[in-house]
């Protein structure tokens, strides 16, 4: 029986990109899934296992002889060369313009028109051997390729992201033919962005976040696991609605097209020290910015008078919320449309308090809970908890129970709660580890492309911001100070 056993591996993707594979063992005949975000390192581990990927660092005993990997890039590269042939004089003597046909494409590395037709009725598409293979649909391609990779006949299978931008009736005929393989003793790994696209013949699943996998193991155990559990339930949270806001009447009245934040030549100094210098910025409707810098940089300065916490509020030309500062206001005016997240936030949430409590406190910007709550806010509470998977019995569990992501998590919840005109997450990830990391990032895209709230999102790194961000402010360093780069991240 061949394996493959990775222990402690370390496989460089890029100067600062690594994909590690602590712990992983494949066995012949098996069929497994390894399921993970855009970025995660998916394609790389793809790679890893076939053995096209070298390890910088680990232990890899590998029987497999004959290995096979399948990707969308490699169809459509296959798919490319086909149409270019009528360009260019890669034409054969006497041979037309339009392209080879499937059979040719199938057996273009082994010749054996026996097992050719055998295949093409395996994936039901014999009628298409004479037809040609740039005509084909996407489905059709797809199972044209699997054919050619099966020819040689590979003791492992490796197909990288096979469903994408198949319909429905196609993504379940591939799984039925894979699980015929699957049948048959070939031994099966795919590649997959979601986790509704495992088949049901998958017996073991991998669960890969920024670059590292955190879960392997039995199907049914890793699909259970909590955090696996809420990721994989964040993908079906697409195109629903939040619940209401408990006062519809707060959200800040704006002219139409307004931005949310003005500042115009801003300056804040410490003993003469520039802290920020002369940044010209704005916020307008639908933007989403993450603002990046080192520490010391002035991100945090720059929030705080955003919030309305800083005293040199009063002495720039700052417009929040359509009020110019020092007109009147006072700062819980501004607190109202303001929902904030930081680590410093987390670690002062040190009351003994349910989930469920802590998402409640949102409504009264409080730690712990010192007022009446209605009716409609245990209910719009329980729509919340809902929304995070987390109703059911984990609703009246402590809430220092939960793992650090999840605490999180409910945290942004309770930011939301009241429906706030700005979201401010400073650091939302730090102190996470890959898979809470991912877990926060999925739901922060869901819960601002599903409401009306704006997003600041504050981190070190660029690679940190969810897909949800449209714009980028960054602290660069000059000289003794910084300037500022704004960048539009949407094309």
């Amino acid at each position: 029986m061949s394996t493959l056993h990775i222990s402690q591996g370390t496989f460089h993707l890029s100067a600062n990109r690594t994909l590690t594979l602590n712990e992983l063992t494949l066995q012949s005949g098996e069929s497994w899934a390894f399921v993970g975000a855009n970025g995660s390192g998916k394609s790389s581990l793809a790679r890893a296992l076939s053995g096209e990927l070298q390890a910088a660092k680990s232990t890899v005993e590998n029987q497999f002889m004959h290995p096979a990997r399948l990707s969308l890039e490699q169809l459509q590269q296959l798919v490319s060369a086909e149409w270019q042939r009528n360009n260019t004089d890669l034409l054969s003597p006497g041979e037309d313009d339009s392209g080879r046909t499937t059979a040719e494409i199938i057996q273009d590395e082994v010749k054996d028109s026996t097992r050719c037709q055998q295949l093409a009725d395996l994936f039901g598409i014999p009628h298409l051997l004479d037809r040609r293979f740039k005509y084909l649909s996407t489905g059709e391609t797809r199972k044209t390729l699997l054919c050619q990779a099966l020819m040689a006949e590979p003791d492992l299978l490796i197909l990288d992201e096979p469903f994408d931008g198949l319909d429905v009736a196609s993504r379940a005929n591939l799984a039925q033919v894979l699980a015929t393989l699957h049948l048959q003793g070939h031994t099966i790994v795919l590649v997959l962005n979601r986790f509704d696209d495992i088949p049901d013949f998958i017996e073991k699943v991998g669960v890969l976040a920024e670059c590292t996998l955190t879960h392997v193991g039995p199907r049914n155990e890793i699909l259970a696991e909590a955090l696996v559990a809420q990721l994989a339930h964040s993908e079906r949270l697409q195109g629903m609605t939040l619940p209401e806001p408990d006062d519809a009447t707060l959200k800040p009245v704006l002219a139409a097209g307004a931005p949310l934040i003005v500042l115009r030549d801003g300056v804040v100094s410490y003993n003469d020290k520039p802290i920020l210098n002369h940044l010209d910025w704005e916020v307008k409707p639908g933007q989403h910015w993450q603002i990046v810098g080192p520490n010391g940089a002035g991100k945090s300065t720059l929030l705080s008078l955003v919030t309305g916490d800083h005293p040199q509020g009063y002495s720039n030309d700052l417009t929040l919320f359509g009020r110019r500062r020092g007109s009147g206001e006072t700062i819980w005016d501004i607190k109202q449309h303001i929902g904030y997240v930081s680590s410093s936030l987390h670690l002062d949430y040190r009351v003994s308090s349910s989930v469920r409590n802590v998402i409640i406190s949102g409504y009264f910007d409080s730690i712990g809970i010192y007022q009446a709550v209605s009716d409609r806010q245990h209910f719009l509470a329980r729509q919340w908890l809902q929304l995070l998977g987390m109703d059911g019995p984990l609703a009246d569990a402590p809430f220092h129970g939960l793992s650090w992501g999840q605490q999180r998590l409910v945290l942004i919840a309770r930011a939301l709660i009241k429906h706030p005109a700005l979201l401010i997450l400073d650091e939302p990830l730090q102190g996470l580890d890959p898979i809470n990391r991912q877990l926060v990032r999925r739901f922060v895209d869901v819960l601002i492309s599903e409401g009306e709230s704006q997003l600041l999102f504050v981190s070190h790194h660029a690679e940190d911001a969810p897909q949800c961000i449209t714009h980028r402010l960054t602290f660069v360093p000059d000289g003794d100070t910084y300037r500022y780069q704004q960048d539009s991240l949407r094309h």
